[in-house]
């Protein structure tokens, strides 16, 4: 298959790689606005060329939008407005807001919404990656309006990249991945700050450091560009997480505040529980 990918950053960049490397892509093509990702992407041959976005469309079999929420948000309409036998796929961190905005459209089942959960903490096509996907879980939504062959194309595109498929709505989907990625993200800003903060002597900071402590705050690298539109069309799901997050803080502080320790050892104790899910 001829595939445009707009947005060639870490997502759209990982993407070019596999998708190459297993055949399932014949040419990849590039559009992004920033030159200097087109010029990273070609040095790193990412892909084979870069068109303007109406000259894409036009050349390719499949579209890969794999931008900023708000860019996907608006420019999914449009895109759609200009395929006539292409399907189109997006890669966005929510749901709700992209699925709205094509609800109605008449070329509905031509899309397909779907979200890798796989990234690192770093952005650009110099942070593209081969093998990001493997072995990692996408989730493919509202699927009951994509059509057949459309939707058949995709489960085939993620099967190449040794990905396992979830099915949700839009909604739950949303939900979800406030609590196993939003949230996660927003935690690691705060702790970097607050370190900032206190601690302004930064050569301290990094003697101090160990691996516990950069893992911590390794997500607080990720782009502010990337993720200010993810918070702000996942913002009700993420505030009812934060402020449970923010409860259970709360709770710890009062436990060292009044010497419960052992309250607090059964607390993280039962936090240990999460090996069962993560192992």
């Amino acid at each position: 298959m001829v595939i445009s990918i707009i947005g060639i950053g870490l997502i759209g960049g990982s993407l070019a790689i596999s998708l190459k490397e297993n055949g399932f892509a014949t040419k990849i093509i590039g559009v992004d606005k920033n030159k200097d990702h087109i010029d990273k992407a070609y040095r790193r041959r990412l892909i084979d060329d870069d068109l303007s976005l109406s000259e894409a469309i036009d050349q390719s079999d499949l579209i890969i939008l794999s931008v900023p929420m708000d860019s996907i948000v608006s420019l999914l309409p449009s895109i759609l407005d200009q395929v006539e036998h292409q399907i189109v796929m997006e890669v966005g961190s929510t749901k709700a807001s992209v699925i709205e905005a094509v609800r109605t459209h008449p070329k509905r089942s031509q899309f397909v919404a779907s979200h890798p959960m796989a990234g690192t903490e770093f952005s650009g096509p110099e942070a593209a990656v081969p093998n990001l996907f493997d072995n990692n879980c996408v989730v493919l939504c509202d699927t009951e309006h994509s059509g057949k062959a459309t939707l058949e194309v995709i489960q085939k595109l993620y099967t190449s990249l040794n990905m396992q498929m979830v099915y949700l709505n839009a909604k739950d989907h949303d939900i979800h991945t406030a609590y196993v990625s939003h949230i996660s993200h927003i935690s690691s800003f705060a702790l970097a700050l607050t370190v900032l903060e206190k601690e302004r002597d930064e050569k301290r900071i990094f003697e101090l450091a160990s691996g516990g402590f950069s893992s911590t705050v390794r997500l607080a690298k990720s782009s502010a560009d990337m993720w200010i539109p993810i918070f702000r069309q996942n913002r009700e799901n993420i505030l009812d997480v934060l402020e449970e997050h923010i409860n259970t803080l709360s709770k710890l502080k009062n436990l060292l505040t009044e010497n419960d320790f052992e309250t607090f050892h059964k607390l993280i104790k039962k936090s240990n529980q999460i090996e069962r899910i993560l192992k």
